[in-house]
């Protein structure tokens, strides 16, 4: 199943521009934010998520509506699973910044 998780921008990463933490049940991830080029997020937006990259913005209410989607479906445990995978992006980017 295709799952879009929603989450909070809570900050964008210095010098790459396509690029933002966001906040998924407690869980932050960086993510990519290139596809919303029409209208750039910025930290406090909601987004939905898919593989790591924001597809699109939401409200808070309806980012809230898609987590209750996703628990009623019993796609929760799969959709945080998701989302704690994105932590290789992080360390690719920690590798980079270092020289590795």
């Amino acid at each position: 199943m295709c799952l879009a998780i929603p989450g909070k921008i809570v900050e964008l990463v210095a010098g790459s521009p396509d690029l933002a933490v966001v906040d998924v049940s407690g869980v932050r991830r960086t993510i990519d934010t290139g596809l919303l080029a029409d209208e750039p997020a910025v930290p406090g937006d909601w987004v939905l998520i898919h593989v790591g990259f924001a597809m699109s913005k939401v409200s808070e209410r309806d980012a809230l509506e898609q987590m209750e989607t996703l628990t009623a479906l019993g796609e929760d445990d799969a959709a945080m699973q998701e989302v704690q995978g994105y932590g290789a992006l992080e360390n690719d980017l920690e590798e980079n910044k270092n020289g590795s």
